[in-house]
């Protein structure tokens, strides 16, 4: 018979194991000695109704059950048809019965499917056992279990009732029609860019791609149009300066083939707009406008295009003064666009630079032309905040009363430094901070006056300046103030000063004024000023601004969503740089060292040209250890432990384990410098000398070298890919870099360009750790190869982001944090970390918080809270976090610091991630808390393989925690997880207490009633013993007598 559905709850490590076993069963035939069963027409998904053929036989008189099993991600299970008949011994029998799945399981919701329910998995199966049975057993003659695909509700068919709904059903679903879950509509209107991207004018732009429509309706107009287009372009766009090339990219698109496709559109010389399509025979054509764009204003470009006609405009806004002007063009060819194919560019792409300048919202209609709202001109509500124009004309102001005040002309000198006497209009400034927003206003305000005493000092010294000058010193001038500051207040009356050195266009003052704005160090925090500050700092092509916004895009923020697309545009730019920067190395660029600020054995080695440890290492070298020349070297060509770059040093230390201690290694480092003329004159001829003797001795980098060689110096391809493919079987990753390139290029001998080989080795040297293969890889992954490799910017994101954070700059930031750090110089430490914390790097985010956890008296306690809980949490976003940061977070959430109540759940998520990464404390404070009280989650337990204790005595769990805490490898922790064990132990015993007194008092019974038996038998033996030896003594003095 065919019962309702019944509940039947379950635990998910026996519903997961069961899972397991039926996968192991065969599909549809089930065989024993004792019987058989089989399904023969089993459906593959859930059906209203399904006539199913069964096979079966049995050998003795048995039930027959057939039964549709379903499982939810809550762990439960729930019957939804079962039916039973007899089964007589002895011969093979055939039934048809009609199984039924519930509508909610196999339609979508509608006015009568109330809900339409998500399911983990549905299993037909069926058994022979007894009547009793709910479940095949271990007893079961036969069992047979078929896995049925669940659709998710919303994929699903909707049911054609018979029936129609009354009217107040028919009112009721009116009403609740826009509450029912429906599937996520399809928008003809594409978003490309939906925020503000700052071009520095090269190559890095903005790729988007687009797919076909899901709607059948829409992709078939989509698939019309290809050959007669019908859509629009509409682009926000601020030109800072003119276009320095022929053609700088507006928004072009690129086909399959790597050729220009429908639309392009690129800003001339001359400042006019080139609008060139593509046709449907191979060809292209194009027009000028015969308007031009103007600078520093925002101005809205939109492009229609219906058929073979083109409607281009452009309307901008100054102020309150607007313009809009309007051209057309008829082509003369078939135009095509198929947006599917190939992909989109915002700004500068592989074959053409983009402006300098913004770039704002930008939206694509795909099917469509201009809405009618587009007659009226309104900034976006983003360009509005962040307001970028109001900056620039503010600035304008400012300079142009600052100059004209004094009687001295400008022009640009040398950037030298003042003697410490300017420093007197630091000290002696208002400390009132309303007038941070004010201060560009007059002449009159205090601290425009003081600037102005600066210039005059300066015109007054040097002859002549100009504003760069200007806002060079009053950099520098904050710089010394903030070093001999003890408190985050002085940031209040310094804050003034960094925006006018910003406003004179110092990009490093726009930088550490954003970063104040957005972390809140002494200033309010200002998150839209923060990101003005950052757009202009990385329109001036600033590596640490690139880094804050490619960060800030990618994991988002309150104000800003996260855009892959747009933080690769800022990351790839960062990467290019820091990879010609490792080829030109300058002492302001420093070894990026990842130090966190806990790490005492990491901290104790550092060094410097004055310590013990750079003297040892120095005395070891001229000892003839080959490891310290190489350390001595390593340290002072690339800046590492401390050391302040030197490369003529470092080449003769290379020189001397070369020569005088034949040390491969160093062979191979003096040979690269002499290759490429480093801190020495070039030598080729003794540079390959030294390479083929580190090559004899079995140096893997030199067999690389040796082929770069042959190809730049020799011309040799064939030598060099033999040499390169030699170096590649043995693991070098500028050996498959090199082969990548030039299967990239066309260039190996008998082979023609093969993008996806060159794509294998680059995947491969990236995997090695080599720099340049992550940018190729990310850049293959950006872009895509049709028909071979997919797009996949989510990784290719994470590539440049490696990258970009190995730039020298960047390592001079780090290396100055922690100088200052060493030298007790916290605000100064402070600074230089939030520099590099905001621009993504999770050592100097976790430094950050650090530093608020150890100077918590020094600082407001709600700014230590919010400064902990903001840094660390920035930290542990990371692929490689410390565990402590974990331990904080997890703290904090336990605290009920983090979300202003008491959250176990997240911080036992955190302690978890901690304990997995072995972590003492995090086992520790997982056992704290179930000590407490605390009940750990089902889901918590599994990830650290304690399932088996879920529902088990929680004092076993806390000694199963404590031990985990006092097997891992520290040391320190042993003697705390050891003293955790043991009071474990004890609350043990104690809370058994009962129990172990009543085994005592049995024991103590048994022991003295054993005592008396004994004794009492003792007492009997002793007379019978004392009587022998009586008798004993008489017989040997009758014998004596």
């Amino acid at each position: 018979m065919e019962v309702k559905m019944i509940e039947l709850p379950r635990r998910f490590s026996w519903l997961s194991i069961h899972i397991l076993v039926i996968m192991a069963t065969p599909g549809c035939l089930s065989q024993s000695s004792t019987g058989e069963m089989a399904f023969l027409n089993a459906p593959d998904a859930p059906v209203s109704r399904c006539h199913l053929r069964i096979l079966y036989t049995c050998s003795s008189t048995s039930v027959v059950h057939v039964q549709v099993l379903v499982s939810f991600d809550t762990g439960s299970t729930s019957v939804v048809f079962h039916k039973h008949w007899t089964c007589d011994a002895g011969r093979a029998s055939s039934k048809v019965i009609t199984v039924r799945f519930p509508d909610w399981l196999v339609y979508q919701p509608d006015w009568i499917i109330r809900g339409s329910d998500w399911v983990l998995s549905c299993l037909l199966r069926g058994w022979i056992g007894t009547a009793e049975s709910i479940q095949p057993g271990r007893f079961s003659l036969a069992s047979v279990t078929v896995p049925l695909d669940v659709q998710t509700p919303l994929s699903r068919p909707f049911k054609q009732h018979l029936l129609c709904a009354n009217w107040d059903t028919e009112l009721r679903l009116r009403v609740r029609r826009d509450g029912m879950p429906q599937c996520a509509k399809e928008n003809e209107v594409a978003s490309l860019l939906s925020t503000l991207y700052a071009s520095t004018g090269e190559h890095y732009g903005i790729i988007k791609t687009f797919q076909p429509f899901r709607n059948e309706v829409l992709e078939r107009l989509r698939v019309k149009t290809i050959y007669y287009p019908w859509c629009a372009f509409s682009l926000w766009v601020l030109v800072v300066k003119p276009c320095s090339n022929r053609l700088c990219g507006l928004l072009h698109h690129i086909d399959s083939d790597n050729n220009y496709s429908t639309p392009s559109l690129f800003l001339t010389e001359t400042g006019k707009i080139h609008v060139q399509l593509h046709g449907e025979a191979g060809y292209s054509s194009a027009f000028l406008s015969p308007f031009k764009v103007p600078l520093d204003q925002w101005c809205r470009l939109s492009l229609e295009i219906f058929g073979r006609l083109a409607k281009l405009s452009i309307a901008c806004i100054d102020g309150q003064q607007q313009f809009i002007k309007k051209a057309e063009h008829m082509f003369k060819i078939n135009l095509k666009l198929d947006d599917t194919q190939g992909y989109f560019v915002i700004g500068g792409g592989k074959f053409t630079r983009g402006i300098e300048g913004y770039y704002g919202p930008t939206t694509y209609y795909r099917t469509q032309g201009l809405p009618d709202d587009q007659a009226e001109i309104h900034l976006p509500h983003i360009i509005s905040k962040v307001n970028i124009t109001g900056w620039f004309q503010s600035c304008r102001k400012f300079k142009s009363e600052l100059f004209l005040t004094a009687p001295y002309t400008l022009q640009r000198i040398s950037d030298t430094s003042l003697d410490t006497y300017t420093e007197l209009i630091l000290n002696y400034s208002s400390s009132n901070s309303t007038e941070q927003c004010t201060f560009f206003e007059s002449l009159k305000n205090p601290y425009r006056h003081q600037v102005a005493h600066l210039t005059k000092l300066l015109s007054q010294k040097y002859g002549r300046v100009d504003a760069a000058v200007v806002g060079r010193e009053l950099y520098s001038l904050v710089l010394r103030k903030l070093t001999t500051a003890d408190s985050v207040k002085v940031m209040t009356r310094l804050m003034p000063f960094l925006l006018q050195s910003s406003c004179l266009g110092d990009y490093r003052a726009q930088h550490l004024s954003s970063v104040l704005y957005s972390s809140g160090f002494g200033v309010k925090r200002q998150p839209y000023k923060a990101w003005l500050l950052s757009l202009l700092a990385a329109q001036r092509d600033w590596r640490l601004a690139l880094l804050r916004l490619g960060h800030m895009h990618h994991i988002g923020d309150q104000e800003v969503t996260p855009d892959r697309d747009l933080s690769y545009a800022y990351y790839i730019n960062i990467a290019r740089q820091t990879s010609i920067d490792q080829k030109k190395p300058t002492p302001e660029q420093t070894f990026v060292e990842l130090i966190r600020l806990n790490d005492e054995e990491t901290l104790k080695a550092q060094t410097n040209e004055n310590d013990d440890l750079f003297h040892w290492l120095k005395l070891q070298a001229r000892s003839g250890v080959a490891e310290a020349e190489q350390a001595m070297g390593r340290m002072l060509f690339w800046g590492q432990q401390g050391v302040s770059p030197d490369i003529r040093t470092a080449v003769k230390h290379y020189e001397r384990g070369a020569t005088k201690l034949r040390d491969p290694i160093s062979m191979y480092d003096y040979a690269i410098v002499l290759l490429t003329g480093q801190g020495v004159p070039q030598d080729v001829k003794r540079a390959v000398a030294f390479l083929r003797k580190a090559r004899e001795q079995g140096f893997v980098p030199a067999i690389t070298a040796l082929g770069w060689y042959y190809e730049q110096f020799e011309k040799d391809y064939e030598k060099a890919v033999h040499l390169w493919e030699e170096a590649d079987a043995k693991g070098h990753p500028d050996a498959a870099m090199n082969l990548g390139v030039f299967y990239s290029q066309g260039l190996y001998p008998g082979h023609p360009a093969d993008q996806f080989k060159a794509y294998t080795y680059f995947l491969k040297s990236a995997q090695r750790g080599h720099m340049n293969g992550g940018i190729e890889l990310a850049d293959i992954w950006i872009h895509g190869i049709p028909g071979q490799v997919a797009r996949r910017p989510a990784d290719a994101v994470l590539w440049v982001k490696w990258a970009s954070e190995q730039n020298g700059y960047l390592g001079t930031v780090l290396r100055n944090g922690l100088n200052a750090y060493l030298k007790g110089n916290w605000i100064m430490t402070l600074i230089y970390y939030l520099c590099a914390a905001e621009s993504g790097l999770e050592a100097a985010q976790f430094n950050v918080a650090y530093l608020c956890e150890l100077n918590s008296g020094s600082l407001h306690p709600a700014l230590v809270t919010l400064c902990m809980l903001r840094f660390y949490n920035m930290s542990i976003q990371a692929q490689d976090h410390a565990p402590y940061a974990l331990i904080r977070m997890g703290d904090m959430f336990y605290g009920g610091q983090a979300l202003g109540r008491k959250e176990v759940s997240y911080a036992g998520e955190m302690y978890k991630q901690a304990a997995l990464k072995n972590e003492p404390q995090g086992w520790y404070n997982l056992g704290l808390l179930v000590r407490e009280g605390e009940s750990l989650p089902f889901s918590l337990l599994s990830e650290l393989n304690l399932l088996h204790l879920y529902l088990t005595d929680t004092h076993q769990l806390l000694i199963t925690l404590f031990h985990r805490c006092r097997e891992t490898i520290s040391t320190e922790a042993f003697l705390p997880c050891t003293l955790a064990l043991f009071n474990a132990h004890l609350q043990s015993f104690q809370i058994d207490k009962d129990i172990a007194i009543k085994l005592i008092a049995t024991v103590s019974a048994a022991v003295g009633t054993l005592s008396f038996i004994i004794g009492l038998f003792k007492r009997r033996t002793a007379p019978q013993q004392q009587t022998s030896q009586t008798s004993t003594s008489s017989s040997s003095q009758t014998q004596e007598d």
